[in-house]
């Protein structure tokens, strides 16, 4: 027996958007509306329930009333590589005219349920240019200025960013150039300061008498050594002879 066609309206269709960064919870919404003159109990259900929040996850639509479902993804580590395949389901039965909700659901056969799936899609920042089909023309233009803020402030924080570093660098060329300067001139007073001494030092030796400079081998030093020669050669004949 195949089951029944879902009587329920539900926004979106087919995909559960949740937007990122992922850091925090993230909430998305599940619209049902009840068109039939009947009431309708409806259940929430998922294939991760730990990672979900789902408000209300049950409840009774009244005949043509309209209720939405917060769905707040708990914050995760987000993998743009990993394959998502979580999934939510809305089940609906179209309640009889005296029922208890909760013994409803645990007498209902799975051939009176109606079900409807849909597929959890995760998208950064930068995906939003995709959008879902279904979206309204309102929902696209609301993503499109919420992506057109997001890339002023990523180019103003950018712009600050470099600013700053040029300020940087011109401080410190202005740094190394006054260095450089400083340098200059204590090699400028060293030199000035080597000069006096080294033209000290040339005075001296320039002043400074030779051993031999103003010595003279006079005649009478040369008479004395004569005489001396002459008392060595007699006193050497006389031994000898």
């Amino acid at each position: 027996m195949a089951k029944p066609e879902q009587v329920l309206i539900i926004e979106p269709k087919y995909e559960l958007t949740f937007r990122g960064p992922f850091t925090s919870s993230v909430t998305s919404s599940i619209k049902l509306t009840n068109p039939t003159d009947h009431k309708v109990c409806f259940k929430i259900k998922t294939t991760a329930p730990k990672k979900y929040c789902v408000r209300p996850n049950s409840g009774v639509l009244d005949p043509q009333s309209r209720i939405e479902i917060a769905v707040s993804l708990q914050p995760f580590d987000f993998d743009p590589h990993e394959k998502n395949k979580h999934k939510f389901m809305v089940q609906s039965i179209v309640a009889p005219d005296d029922f208890n909700l909760e013994a409803l659901w645990k007498e209902a056969s799975p051939e009176s349920l109606m079900d409807s799936k849909l597929k959890c899609v995760f998208e950064m920042p930068s995906e939003i240019n995709s959008v879902p089909s279904n979206f309204s023309v309102a929902e696209k233009e609301d993503l499109k200025k919420k992506e057109s803020s997001n890339s002023a402030d990523s180019a103003e924080t950018e712009l600050q960013k470099a600013s700053n570093e040029i300020a940087r660098l011109r401080e410190d060329l202005s740094s190394t150039q006054r260095e450089n300067l400083q340098l200059k001139e204590d090699l400028i007073k060293a030199r000035q300061q080597q000069i006096p001494i080294q033209s000290t030092l040339n005075v001296k030796k320039t002043n400074q008498p030779s051993l031999l400079e103003g010595t003279q081998i006079t005649p009478v030093i040369y008479l004395a050594f004569g005489v001396i020669i002459g008392l060595l050669s007699i006193l050497i004949g006389k031994y000898i002879f």
